[in-house]
């Protein structure tokens, strides 16, 4: 976006996915790479219920609406963060339809982020929701086990501290939410143990995390789907995700897929992605084919079953 921005075919760019991974640091992020290589381009940032306030102020004051249209549609990167505010406001959706309008004509870059994807959102103008397509849309993801041992290995050698493994091992493995908060448990874990004069160990990673870990975290995921399937069969993390085609981890690979699927909300590309890199194509492909043994196999109905219930 930022290299070419308006000369791209990302565009607009619209990026979506939960609280806390990082959806207003990208886009904020783009705006000011744009601002390094391009100093005279317009560049503005502003939250949707900011752009909200500042269409009613502009519809209460005469003629003020024309100006508050004439100044967005001279932005040459136009950021509009969690757009899914807009939803019921017909006015407000209004106006940012002809600015959307005008800035895609003018080969202006437009940058958009939500909680949930184009296609899932509610009480928007189905010409807006066609826009929103028109260009990239782009999930971002709760980290998965690796990236959440990276974190906590970078966040805290960043603030000088060196974790014991089993420590950042058990972090990752319960903390699997949002960058957020593997932010604020760290911080709970370092202020524990400086205000207590106490080493960090297993032990105390457990009761921070007890105090700290919401019941969200503790809902089905496919992190833990994963790993009670690996725990499970006894095969290891990595062995599931790699390339081999040995039978008994195919087999373990198409059963976490078939759970997955059938457990959580995760779309058919992110379960492919997360499991071994794979196209949503075999993720289908794996689903079909536990469905089957499940009804001809009854060593793999018992397996499906107990995994089930764990």
């Amino acid at each position: 976006m930022a290299a070419a921005p308006g000369n791209s075919p990302f565009n607009p760019l619209f990026i979506y996915g939960g609280s806390g991974l990082g959806k207003t640091h990208l886009a904020q992020a783009i705006g000011l790479r744009v601002k390094e290589k391009y100093p005279d381009k317009i560049v503005l940032y502003v939250s949707a219920n900011r752009f909200q306030t500042q269409y009613m102020d502009a519809v209460n004051v005469k003629n003020n609406l024309t100006d508050f249209l004439h100044f967005y549609q001279t932005i040459d990167v136009l950021i509009i963060d969690d757009v899914q505010e807009f939803a019921k406001k017909e006015g407000t959706q209004n106006a940012f339809f002809h600015i959307f309008d005008h800035l895609q004509q003018s080969g202006k870059q437009l940058v958009l982020t939500s909680d949930c994807a184009p296609g899932s959102m509610q009480g928007l103008e189905s010409r807006l929701l066609s826009r929103f397509k028109w260009g990239l849309s782009a999930e971002l993801l709760p980290p998965d086990f690796d990236t959440r041992k990276n974190i906590f290995i970078a966040k805290s050698q960043a603030e000088g501290i060196v974790l014991p493994c089993d420590v950042i091992n058990f972090l990752a493995e319960k903390v699997t939410g949002s960058v957020r908060e593997i932010e604020g448990t760290l911080v709970s874990l370092l202020a524990h143990s400086t205000l207590n004069k106490e080493d960090i160990t297993l032990d105390l990673a457990r009761r921070v995390t007890e105090q700290i870990v919401n019941v969200e975290n503790q809902e089905i995921s496919l992190d833990k789907i994963r790993n009670t399937v690996c725990d499970y069969f006894k095969i290891s993390r990595d062995a599931i995700v790699s390339k081999t085609r040995k039978r008994e981890i195919v087999q373990a690979r198409q059963i976490t897929m078939y759970l997955v699927r059938n457990l959580t909300k995760t779309s058919l590309a992110s379960i492919g992605s997360q499991i071994g890199g794979k196209d949503h194509a075999t993720v289908i492909h794996a689903c079909n084919t536990v469905s089957d043994l499940i009804e001809t196999d009854r060593n793999i109905k018992r397996y499906v079953a107990e995994l089930e219930n764990n």
